[in-house]
């Protein structure tokens, strides 16, 4: 991350003897990233951190996607997808390709420890309320919360409600961070980005379990492993650094406005390899007196554009049967835009209320089972809709 963070009791310095009051020996955890030469976070465990009395292979058959032949435009109704279940083991493939995937889960139980030493996830939460707990401590998140939880965090998600929605994206390898753009050289928010680190919250406070061997599920990029560790990793009496999860609430993302139409990546939100992240919130229309306010069309040359319609009115795309939790697919080399008749609508309209997370990719994106079964076949057709037989 780009701010730092320090919570519970630490030592004045790093790599030195750290002991509790009674006089136990602590053990210093470093996480970080890029080889020892990116972002880092020290944690100071009660139990040494490396003890595994047990490793086993978790048989888990691949999700085999297939390519989006014939090139079309999709549409996937999340919200027809099988729910329940937990946030890890039960979260459902739907796009891939070899630098990120995008899943769904309706979630409603408490999923096993997990650590995704893939990648980084960034889980964006579209309904429902969740705890998010690691050796940071736990992070309540809610509806509107993207959630960043770097590269091998263990970690569980606990549902606070019934049920929680969540949009998870999967970083294949690397990390999702803040557009550079928005960062001076030494990583503060510079004056001006869309959210600032004031708007960033992190775990706030710690667990403090009771030392028990437990398993964990690590996940790498050759399959999984379940690991009986002899002590809980959540055992930290403190922590320090960079490096942690962290949330971001999509309403306190701050939408810049034109005269005329701005393009997508005004709205860039994250960055991740092969893929960027943006977010479309509340905001007053393009003022110029003749100014059209909804996208023109357009034919993505580079990139595969998915869209996750997740509050509002989605004005551009009436009649198109998009809804909330729809996501749509539109892939490099396929022209789309706004629906008949939307560009007419949307001439007295002064300002818009959607909510939406695009997802920009620059390798092609294949389809996942569980996306076809839900997808309606007719989207790709839908801009012919009054237009008559052609």
């Amino acid at each position: 991350m780009v701010f730092y963070r320090s919570l519970g009791q630490v030592p004045p310095k790093r790599h030195t003897l750290f002991r509790t009051p009674d006089g136990e020996l602590l053990h210093e955890e470093m996480q970080g990233e890029e080889g020892f030469s990116w972002n880092q976070s020290f944690l100071y465990h009660r139990g040494r951190p490396t003890v595994i009395t047990a490793a086993e292979t978790v048989a888990r058959e691949r999700e085999r996607l297939r390519p989006n032949l014939p090139l079309l435009a999709r549409h996937i109704r999340t919200h027809d997808l099988k729910a329940g279940g937990d946030a890890v083991t039960g979260r459902q493939e739907l796009l891939g390709n070899a630098d990120v995937t995008i899943g769904y889960v309706a979630a409603d139980a408490e999923s096993p420890l997990y650590r995704n030493a893939a990648g980084d996830e960034l889980v964006y939460v579209e309904s429902g309320r969740a705890v998010l707990e690691s050796p940071y401590g736990r992070l309540p998140v809610h509806d509107g919360d993207y959630v960043v939880i770097p590269a091998s965090t263990t970690h569980r998600w606990v549902p606070s409600s019934a049920e929680v929605r969540l949009l998870i994206v999967e970083a294949t390898g690397g990390h999702v961070r803040p557009p550079r753009r928005f960062l001076s050289p030494m990583g503060q928010f510079l004056d001006g980005a869309p959210y600032n680190e004031r708007d960033l919250r992190a775990p706030e406070e710690l667990i403090g379990v009771d030392d028990e061997p437990v398993d964990v599920l690590v996940r790498n990029r050759d399959g999984i492993t379940r690991y009986t560790y002899a002590h809980h990793p959540f055992d930290v009496v403190g922590w320090d650094g960079y490096n942690f999860p962290y949330a971001l609430d999509i309403r306190d993302f701050q939408p810049s406005v034109g005269a005329l139409h701005l393009p997508p990546p005004t709205h860039i939100t994250f960055e991740g390899p092969g893929f960027v992240v943006c977010s479309f919130v509340p905001r007053p229309f393009d003022f110029a007196p003749d100014a059209v306010k909804v996208p023109y069309n357009h034919a993505n040359v580079d990139s595969d554009e998915v869209l996750f319609y997740c509050g509002g009115d989605f004005m551009s795309r009436a009649g198109s049967g998009i809804g909330i939790g729809s996501i749509s697919l539109h892939p490099a080399g396929y022209i789309h835009g706004p629906q008949p008749g939307s560009v007419e609508a949307s001439m007295p309209a002064t300002r818009t209320e959607e909510y939406a997370v695009m997802i920009d990719t620059f390798r092609p994106l294949r389809l996942g089972s569980a996306a076809q079964e839900v997808e309606d076949r007719e989207y790709a057709f839908s801009w012919a809709r009054g237009e008559g037989a052609r």
